[in-house]
């Protein structure tokens, strides 16, 4: 690849390169320097990048300069290009963007997601515009409604594939692209590349220039990592005595699913920890809660799923607990770097069971390191004995030589509880 001082290089539009230089934005990412140009030509592309890599300027500075040229009016409810993210989050954000660089273009824009009034939406798309940004449930809301027609999009922009999978929308999405003309310009971005997003870009893409930008593994280097041995079910317990310290001021706890993300929220809640779950199925109103009190102080800590949590931007977080092991290796990378923003460093917990091996060996491999291991008195995971310091810090569910009258009743009491947040 070329390197490239400056986005006049890059064969942009003067209204493009004026909004830019408004923006203080002067030098392309490498993203935006490789894509661009392959954009431009109308090629379709598969980029592999996440967030804070400069992608929706790559995609969005060609797409609103083949949209400028505007051979005639728009037609009522009528789409030229479509956007698809799968937050209401991104939706906004990339909406802002685009507006922010389109501002000397005269593109018409709108934006719909759900969670709000369906009238004002509706409203901006009566006469038709040149780009729409949409959540897939409320796009569909609409076509069903009359609202909006696809049949003249010609270029699609499908954003964060993974976490469209993830939250379940990819039979929404196959819906909304059998109804879009076959000869259009098609681009598909995700931080990661599982067999499913391979496979949902072979049935999307023709003939795509692949574009990656993967993560920097120098970010990994900044982070005191540990891996704690822990069975599955002391897991939440220990927890708790883990965020005893009082040098864990801001912390995020990663769980694997939704479901564990409420039932480590509800268990943290109980033993008088102020937290919040963050994840796909909370409402907006629920997830702007979440993220302003762990932004303001009020929350010490954040349960988040890994699709949710790519919203958070957080300076001065200084820990994060992997309370499960992700299952692609790139999410744990993902994770840990949410506690080494800003050239800061940070201090990152796995909390592994013996059921996560294969899951520990991808990371491993990918980081290029072993995660060092703290020994814990969970028998079942490691001979070595419990250090002294974590024995200070107070009793941890399951200890040895409990009372099996003991045991049990707190088993029972878990029971119930799983039961409850079920």
């Amino acid at each position: 690849m070329n390197q490239l001082n400056s986005f006049a290089d890059l064969a942009l539009a003067e209204p493009l390169l004026r909004a830019l230089g408004q923006a203080g934005l002067v030098t392309p990412t490498p993203i935006q320097a490789e894509a661009i140009p392959a954009l431009l030509e109308g090629r379709d592309m598969l980029g592999i990048a996440q967030t804070g890599t400069g992608k929706t300027a790559a995609f969005g500075l060609p797409l609103l300069q083949q949209l400028s040229r505007r051979p005639e009016g728009l037609e009522p409810k009528s789409v030229r290009a479509l956007i698809l993210a799968p937050t209401r989050e991104l939706a906004i954000q990339i909406d802002a963007e685009l507006r922010k660089y389109g501002r000397f273009m005269g593109v018409r824009h709108a934006l719909v997601y759900g969670g709000v009034g369906h009238t004002p939406q509706i409203r901006a798309l009566e006469k038709g515009v040149d780009i729409l940004v949409a959540t897939p449930g409320r796009l569909l809301d609409h076509m069903q409604a009359g609202a909006v027609k696809l049949d003249r999009v010609t270029h699609l922009v499908l954003d964060e594939a993974d976490r469209m999978l993830d939250m379940g929308f990819v039979r929404d999405v196959m819906k909304i692209v059998a109804l879009l003309p076959v000869a259009r310009q098609s681009l598909l971005f995700s931080a990661t590349m599982p067999a499913e997003v391979a496979v949902l870009s072979r049935k999307i893409l023709k003939d795509p220039m692949r574009v990656e930008v993967t993560p920097e593994v120098v970010t990994v280097e900044r982070i005191d990592q540990r891996l704690y041995p822990v069975p599955a079910g002391e897991k939440r317990g220990f927890l708790v005595d883990l965020l005893a310290d009082e040098k864990m001021q801001r912390v995020i706890v990663f769980t694997r699913t939704k479901h564990g993300a409420d039932r480590v929220a509800q268990h943290l809640q109980k033993a008088r920890i102020e937290t919040l779950a963050l994840h796909g199925n909370k409402s907006q109103g629920a997830r702007q809660k979440a993220l302003a009190g762990f932004k303001d102080g009020s929350l010490r800590v954040l349960v988040a799923t890994d699709i949710a949590a790519r919203g958070i931007d957080v300076a001065d977080v200084t820990h994060v607990v992997n309370f499960d092991l992700p299952d692609e290796p790139e999410a744990y990378v993902h994770r840990i770097g949410r506690t080494a923003r800003a050239g800061r460093e940070g201090i990152a917990y796995s909390l592994f069971d013996a059921g996560e091996s294969a899951r520990l060996k991808a990371i491993e491999r990918l980081i290029r390191r072993p995660i060092p291991q703290v020994a814990t008195h969970f028998k079942a995971q490691t001979s070595v004995a419990r250090p002294a310091a974590d024995t200070q810090r107070g009793e941890l569910a399951g200890r040895e030589g409990q009372p099996m009258q003991q045991k049990s009743k707190k088993n029972r009491w878990r029971s119930q509880q799983r039961r409850r947040a079920a």
